[in-house]
């Protein structure tokens, strides 16, 4: 993805977000942390990945600021770091929930989703959707994507 930046791509939101997200393991790690995963056993026993590429992804996420490291010690052991969701990484869930659903519709299982989406106090079923100004709801046939201001020239 370094090549893309150097050819203008930086103004793409898509291309530097998948700097930080786009490596395997990334969102899947954010995944997990959002399960309420926070330390490096855990991640690697749900996630089955080698620890020298866990270690690189958990470092890729801190300097991205989507997680944060915090001392932990348990009684009778040395000090260890977690790694706990920030604001820019609870920020994903939409997009963890879009990859979700598609991954539903698109490419399901047979095992049903692996993952529901609930309103916290209610427990009723929520799902993404694209709202005007009014609070309507637009389907996919209704949505245009426009080049917004930060886009690069077309010609």
């Amino acid at each position: 993805m370094e090549r893309a930046v150097e050819t203008g791509a930086e103004r793409c939101s898509i291309a530097r977000s998948l700097e930080v997200l786009g490596q395997k393991w990334s969102l899947l790690i954010v995944r997990e942390a959002m399960w309420g995963r926070t330390r490096f056993a855990e991640f690697r026993a749900r996630l089955g990945v080698a620890p020298d590429v866990l270690t690189d992804r958990l470092g890729r996420l801190v300097d991205a600021g989507i997680l944060e490291r915090r001392p932990y010690r348990e009684d009778g052991e040395r000090e260890r770091e977690e790694y706990v969701l920030t604001d820019a990484g609870w920020a994903l869930l939409p997009v963890l929930a879009a990859m979700s659903a598609w991954g539903d519709e698109y490419r399901p299982s047979g095992f049903g989703p692996a993952a529901l989406y609930a309103d916290r106090d209610t427990g009723a079923p929520l799902r993404l959707a694209f709202l005007d100004a009014d609070g309507i709801e637009r389907g996919a046939a209704e949505v245009a994507v426009v080049r917004g201001p930060g886009a690069r020239p077309l010609a």
